[in-house]
């Protein structure tokens, strides 16, 4: 019994996993207000190291539309603007000698679309993880030992309980970040 109790949770663990992994994926997903998590994936060349934006820079939105990066060095800005641009987030990043000035433009409803899809994806992605845990776990619970009939069957039932709430909090969250993608 402690065995399946440890698959169960193992499982469980991997279904959390994948909806922490949707809900990174979504705040790369900008809906059009400025974040300064939308450069989180910005990484750039800090003396021969590949660093984080946030780890050599202050980030900050002072209002909806506009993103400031501003260097803990002025004489890392080229560097940093090259990697912003590099990275492939649709901004065009300027500097005014102290800091990076990025304004978001606002999102047009086919842009918008796009977002939803690739949110579409990434959440059946995440869907995908959970069912994959779901079909190790059991799996796993028909390869012990000591797995009577009736018992493999509650283990299974426990399984898919937790399959059903994981693929519904994923939907959830899809739901939530589709409504903010087309909230103008």
């Amino acid at each position: 019994m402690e065995e399946l109790d440890l698959i169960v949770d193992m499982a469980r663990e991997e279904m959390q996993g994948a909806l922490n992994h949707l809900e990174k994926e979504f705040i790369k997903i900008r809906a059009g207000k400025a974040s300064p998590n939308m450069l989180s994936s910005v990484r750039f060349d800090y003396y021969g190291n590949s660093t984080p934006l946030n780890q050599a820079a202050n980030v900050g939105a002072p209002d909806a539309r506009t993103l400031t990066v501003q260097p803990w060095e002025k004489g890392l800005i080229p560097e940093i603007e090259k990697a912003i641009i590099n990275a492939n987030l649709g901004f065009a990043p300027s500097n005014n000698g102290e800091m990076i000035i990025i304004n978001i433009p606002p999102l047009t409803e086919e842009r918008r679309r796009d977002l939803v899809k690739l949110a579409k994806a990434e959440t059946e992605n995440a869907k995908i993880s959970i069912r994959n845990a779901r079909k190790d776990a059991n799996n796993n619970i028909k390869k012990s030992d000591e797995v009577s009939e009736d018992l493999l069957k509650s283990y299974e039932e426990r399984i898919q309980d937790l399959t059903d709430k994981f693929v519904k909090q994923a939907d959830e969250f899809l739901m939530t970040k589709e409504k903010d993608i087309m909230t103008l």
